[in-house]
């Protein structure tokens, strides 16, 4: 099933809507580890409203842009799927922690945890309705398993793969997971691929060297919707 044009204009909307809400999330968030978040911007007002400060300029439309364009691809692959609700929530959340954790190579708990736990909850929810199109058991079998192949990898090379990693695979795994074992392996695939292409792009260009290390929170993300674009197209 393909989503028709009206429906993923409106979850491209959607999207943009909710990217209106990133930028003051990010600035709070991209801290270094061990310090505290932010609650003022860099003029010294307090974090409120929709931007990173109602009463500095506005910011830059690529958060908008960026989340509108993954919730509206999510949407033609989906077509109005129960699961694609799940999807266009948690959307914004990864375009939030990809840009946390290319600023300060840091992908925060207080995002990752429950985004682990809503993950399973909310397919489960999906689940119930009729013409979901994914198996909830092989969801919550995938996050334990793509937790855990990423646990092993931190413990073998605690330099090149942050523990915030393995916490963010466990909803990246029941993501994939409710497509199926396939696209599980596809987007873990794709997400090592695109971080190696990535490095050795920057090796190339002499702005890394062998033991540089490279925020992979991105490239687990990106892979998680590659996998998850396909298991919705062959769904």
């Amino acid at each position: 099933m393909s989503g028709g044009l009206p429906l993923v204009l409106a979850a491209a909307g959607w999207g943009a809507a909710a990217g209106t809400l990133l930028p003051r999330a990010a600035y709070r968030f991209s801290v270094p580890a061990g310090e505290p978040w932010r609650s003022a911007c860099p003029a010294g007002h307090p974090l409120r409203g929709r931007g990173a400060c109602v009463r500095c300029p506005g910011t830059p439309p690529a958060l908008p842009l960026l989340t509108g364009l993954v919730c509206g691809v999510l949407a033609a692959a989906t077509g109005a799927r129960p699961e694609l609700g799940v999807w266009l929530l948690l959307a914004p959340v990864g375009v939030l922690l990809a840009v946390i954790d290319v600023r300060v190579r840091r992908l925060p708990d207080p995002l990752t945890l429950p985004l682990a736990l809503a993950v399973p909850a909310l397919l489960g929810l999906a689940a119930l309705l009729p013409g979901h199109a994914g198996d909830w058991t092989t969801a919550l079998l995938a996050a334990p398993a793509l937790g855990t192949g990423y646990f092993l990898l931190f413990l073998l090379n605690p330099a090149g793969m942050g523990f915030g990693d393995v916490k963010l695979a466990l909803g990246a795994g029941a993501a994939l997971g409710w497509y199926g074992w396939p696209a599980l392996l596809l987007g873990t695939f794709a997400a090592f691929l695109l971080g190696a292409l990535y490095g050795g792009a920057l090796l190339v260009a002499g702005k890394a060297g062998r033991r540089t290390a490279i925020p992979f929170g991105p490239f687990l993300l990106a892979g998680a919707l590659g996998g998850m674009l396909a298991g919705a197209y062959a769904a």
